[in-house]
């Protein structure tokens, strides 16, 4: 697991990766659904927020290998 977690830092520790990560994170976790949300709407945002952050995670345990 720690290889995949140090291609994660990699592939979203540089500029470029960091603005779609950032992107990413607005689009899901930052997003507010109003309260006519369907239940599937709601589901579907629940799921792409926990790749997101998912993600997220992989990023940091990668950071934290890549220093040991």
């Amino acid at each position: 697991m720690e290889r995949i977690e140090i291609a994660y830092a990699r592939t979203f520790g540089c500029a470029s990766g960091a603005v779609v990560l950032e992107h990413l994170r607005k689009m899901t976790i930052e997003r507010a659904m109003g309260p006519n949300a369907t239940d599937n709407e709601l589901r579907w945002l629940e799921s792409q927020r926990a790749l997101v952050h998912k993600i997220e995670q992989l990023v940091l345990r990668g950071r934290e290998n890549a220093k040991t």
